[in-house]
């Protein structure tokens, strides 16, 4: 007796990636573009071919999206008992073989070991630690010589927050690394783009309603699809720019990876009041003369005593002169729980008497100058400063560097830097 498979209709752009015989396919698109359901069917074609398929997910909802979609596809021959399911560990398989579908959730390479296969498929792969592919997920694939699909959406600054990814950049790496190879000639390789709006199945009102309070960036990224580094109008650069003749120092060519003694270390801290909220953001700074150095990024999620305590372990770590946080935000309850962890811990309440893009900008300034040093890397904090732009919130870690460096520079010199630097924007005869 045949038993029906009912899978949706691909749309076109997903049929470019379901066909496609490469054998590493990363796929780039929009929320709600309809990669899940794509790479379901995908899934699905190949299980029935008789191969071993490994899906990944970081979350249970992101697993529960595709496993949905294959489980009603496989309905039938599941229901008269051809296919073995097991719901609790998200398995179907032809029993006393090799075939079978597997989904499981997996934000780092421990949580994806134990299993290999003929088709890895790693979905929002731009949340998981790199070490999931180099580590486990490649060498699972040896033996069978097996493919290997990456799906990701270029992610926002409040998706980065929840992130495991070292280098919140990888997936746009690897989406440029695979165009490259695939433009060179070489058919291991494929990279596919869509946005939201390439999915027609997915209704106006839906679009609208994703769309309706996100910010130009957040459009751009998670509906455009487009892997996005520094945004217009951003106050801080990765490499230099020219504006008017004038060099404006980029991260890049600001960055040193030692430093020598510092005359002055500061703690800055931007709390976050429940443990499930944003990170709270802790950055430690130095100056020596006119230099400034951030040396140190130690941000994290938990509770106010979980974060305390990184804010106090740094202040010792580098032998800081100072913790500073938010009078406007939390500054009191931030000194009470520093002080329970540490009550010889010297801690300074600051007050936002201006809007934070008027507080950043002199900030930003002294790294338009070449004066603002990162001593290594801080992807995360530097993703914050170059995709951040006035008028959204501010990220933690901007705060948290913007509270240290203005404390470094003091009051009197917040003008003079703030003169130099709208120097930089005017012609001659305007000057």
């Amino acid at each position: 007796m045949d038993y029906d498979v009912h899978l949706p209709e691909p749309h076109d752009k997903q049929k470019e990636f379901i066909k496609s015989p490469a054998k590493r396919k990363i796929v780039r698109a929009g929320r709600r573009g309809g990669k899940t359901v794509g790479v379901s069917v995908f899934a699905t074609e190949k299980f029935l071919d008789g191969r071993r398929i490994l899906y990944g997910a970081p979350t249970s909802e992101q697993v529960d999206r595709f496993w949905t979609t294959v489980c009603r596809a496989l309905y039938e021959p599941i229901k008269a008992g051809i296919f073995y399911k097991n719901e609790t560990e998200h398995i179907i398989e032809l029993a006393g073989t090799e075939q079978r579908i597997r989904a499981k959730t997996c934000w780092n390479a421990n949580t994806l070991r134990g299993d290999y296969a003929d088709e890895l498929i790693l979905d929002e792969w731009q949340l998981m630690d790199e070490e999931t592919w180099n580590e486990v997920g490649a060498p699972m694939l040896l033996d069978n010589n097996g493919n290997a699909i990456f799906i990701y959406t270029p992610p926002s600054l409040h998706s980065r927050s929840v992130s495991k990814a070292r280098d919140p950049q990888h997936a746009a790496k690897m989406f440029k690394s695979f165009q490259e190879r695939e433009k060179s000639g070489n058919p291991r390789f494929a990279a596919f783009h869509f946005t939201s709006h390439d999915n027609p199945y997915l209704s106006v009102e839906a679009l609208e309603e994703i769309t309706g309070d996100m910010t130009n960036i957040a459009y751009r990224m998670e509906i455009m699809a487009e892997d996005v580094n520094e945004a217009p109008g951003a106050l801080w650069h990765r490499n230099n720019v020219t504006v008017k003749g004038v060099i404006l120092f980029g991260l890049e060519e600001n960055r040193v990876h030692t430093f020598g003694y510092l005359d002055r270390i500061v703690v800055g801290v931007d709390p976050t009041a429940t443990t499930a909220g944003d990170e709270a953001g802790i950055i430690t700074c130095g100056r020596k003369g006119n230099d400034y150095y951030t040396i140190g990024d130690d941000s994290t999620h938990g509770s106010p005593t979980t974060w305390a305590g990184a804010a106090v372990a740094a202040y010792r770590k580098y032998k800081a002169d100072l913790i500073v946080g938010e009078g406007n935000n939390g500054g009191e309850m931030i000194e009470a729980v520093i002080k329970q962890i540490d009550p010889t811990v010297n801690y300074k309440m600051v007050h936002a008497s201006r809007g934070k893009a008027v507080r950043a900008e002199p900030i930003a300034a002294i790294a338009e100058k070449g004066h603002d040093h990162h001593v290594g890397n801080f992807p995360l904090l530097e993703d914050e400063l170059c995709l951040w732009v006035q008028g959204d919130n501010s990220p933690n870690r901007l705060d948290a560097k913007v509270w240290a460096m203005t404390e470094l520079l003091g009051s009197d010199q917040i003008n003079v830097t703030m003169k130099a630097r709208i120097s930089n924007y005017l012609t001659d005869k305007e000057k």
